[in-house]
């Protein structure tokens, strides 16, 4: 195995373990650490890291589907106009320079970075949102199955399709947008919208990785290296994500996530 291959099974080990930490959200830090560590565009980590993505979702997916949680038919929805936008990201991606999509993802990273810490300061705090109207999408106690209408479709619709693009654009697996988006369009329990996410997740991820071979654009050296790192550290890191508050680990990985996107930035402008 090459000095590179070895690199990147390292990164890949460090991806892998935050994603034990946080789920599906700490593979964002992918795309930086992959053009920290092995001098990457964005363009070009994009798609390895929707690798890891696809399968750290798609291990989650599976459990929530077995255990009933995951709503697959609001999934596959969510997942159809994804797939839609994707691609256009990808094609995007491959116009844009280096140095702006940088900057770009950067600001992702600032915006994702201080969401989480209002989060997890509301978590402590215990303080809930005040919801003046209910939300398009409304769960039939009954069935345990959403009540589909006109506002609930369009809802979900423009949620997959702008995490698609970001997908495709970024190589970013797109729960920062998901998850929000089910807090507020639904009414659903927060382990079933989890679940949902990680379902959609999985499938974009699935199509930008097999747009970006179709392509020409994954690197599969790398690839294959980073996503066995990713799944060894995984599994490894699951016993010591057990021994921290749900909070607590919210703010650690904001305030790593905005150092990584402040770096990014000073490393562009320097």
């Amino acid at each position: 195995m090459e000095a590179t291959q070895f690199i990147a099974l390292g990164l890949g080990s460090v991806v892998g373990f935050l994603l034990s930490l946080t789920g599906a959200g700490g593979a964002i830090l992918s795309v930086p650490l992959l053009g920290f560590g092995l001098q990457l565009s964005v363009a070009q980590a994009g798609p390895i890291g929707l690798l890891a993505v696809c399968l750290s979702a798609g291990v989650g997916a599976f459990i929530g589907l077995r255990a009933g949680i995951l709503r697959y038919r609001a999934a596959s929805f969510m997942a159809v106009f994804g797939l839609i936008l994707a691609p256009v990201g990808i094609w995007l991606a491959k116009l844009i320079p280096n140095r702006p999509m940088v900057i770009g993802f950067a600001l992702l990273l600032v915006f994702v970075s201080i969401r989480m810490l209002i989060a997890a300061y509301r978590d402590r705090r215990g303080i809930s949102k005040n919801e003046k109207r209910p939300p398009p999408c409304l769960l039939n106690q009954s069935i345990g199955k959403l009540i589909w209408t006109a506002p609930c479709a369009r809802s979900l619709a423009a949620a997959g399709a702008l995490a698609g693009f970001f997908s495709g654009l970024l190589g970013v697996g797109g729960g920062f947008i998901i998850v929000p988006s089910l807090k507020s369009a639904t009414d659903l329990p927060i382990q079933s919208i989890v679940a949902t996410s990680l379902g959609v997740l999985t499938i974009v991820s699935f199509g930008s990785v097999l747009i970006a071979t179709v392509s020409g654009n994954m690197l599969w050296s790398i690839a294959i290296p980073f996503a066995s790192g990713a799944l060894i550290g995984m599994f490894s890191g699951q016993q010591f994500a057990k021994k921290i508050s749900g909070p607590r680990l919210q703010q650690f990985f904001a305030v790593f996530t905005l150092c990584v996107a402040i770096v990014m930035i000073v490393k562009v402008f320097a």
